[in-house]
């Protein structure tokens, strides 16, 4: 039988001849995800034998890796604000830069005790919606989502993280199943454009779901939406944050403006200087 440590350099150098940038960190998280082990099990045990089933196994997953098929739909699982999240083929895969909506909100309310209402709109896995309930402790938190099989997968997120009590998934379009307000809504819509989804990266395009890719011919369609519903969803003083994508950021300022709900000065930029998370006014 092969070691961990002769299969972790077995299947790194297959993902070297890939041409996969990073194969050695990307083998070792591979054998972690698929063996369930941590990095001292690796270090400290790297000689114990792997059984041939599990072995091969994992040379298949390396295989649909070196295919272009993201670990983490490999794994089926993504950490976003230090929890960890099910994906399904329904869902995208969780991004860093996602969390500045999240630091953005908190920048918003403060008051980690406050008893915010909360609202996420295509809220795919659930992460942004878990992520702000999990600071916000007196929160309730709806999240909503155009697929049946991303509804599910948050609905199974939110109850495994302990937050199913203080949650609520629909199934809908934007707003259209809602009659509430809220004191904060948050969405990471569909914001490419149609003509440039061909263009993305081989494991965005070939493996997260085109309904929360595809924002139309402008990349606008969903914010054009958003920017309609706004206004009858904020409760006084309610805020929004939306995700933008690159260079969006002063068309959705016009649509927000236009709906009677300016920005709230410029975008807030990730960690890679793109602006990022747009903020209104208070209504």
């Amino acid at each position: 039988m092969i070691s961990r440590a002769g299969l972790l350099r077995e299947i790194a150098a297959g993902l070297a001849a890939a041409g996969l940038d990073t194969p050695e960190r990307e083998a070792r998280a591979l054998l972690k995800a698929g063996l369930g082990l941590s990095d001292l099990d690796l270090l400290a045990r790297a000689e114990e034998p792997v059984a041939p089933a599990d072995a091969d196994r994992l040379r298949g997953l390396s295989a649909r890796r070196a295919a272009g098929e993201p670990l983490a739909r490999l794994s089926g699982r993504r950490e976003f604000w230090s929890l960890d999240f099910a994906l399904s083929p329904e869902t995208l895969v969780p991004r860093p830069e996602t969390e500045t909506l999240v630091e953005a909100a908190l920048d918003l309310f403060p008051d980690r005790a406050a008893p915010l209402a909360i609202l996420d709109l295509g809220t795919g896995s659930g992460a942004l919606l878990a992520a702000l309930l999990s600071e916000y402790r007196n929160a309730f938190g709806v999240g909503v989502d155009l697929s049946h099989g991303a509804a599910r997968q948050a609905r199974e997120n939110l109850v495994r993280l302990g937050l199913g009590n203080r949650s609520a998934v629909l199934v809908g379009r934007w707003a259209l199943a809602l009659a509430g307000r809220f004191d904060l809504v948050v969405s990471n819509p569909p914001y490419i454009p149609s003509t440039d989804i061909a263009a993305l990266e081989r494991e965005v395009r070939e493996h997260d779901p085109a309904l929360a890719l595809d924002g139309g011919p402008q990349g606008l369609d969903a914010y054009r939406a958003l920017a309609q519903s706004l206004p009858g969803l904020l409760r006084p003083g309610g805020r929004a944050v939306l995700e933008l994508g690159t260079g969006q950021e002063a068309d959705v300022a016009a649509l927000l403006a236009a709906a009677g709900l300016p920005p709230d000065g410029p975008a807030r930029p990730d960690l890679a200087g793109i602006a990022r998370a747009i903020v209104t006014a208070a209504a």
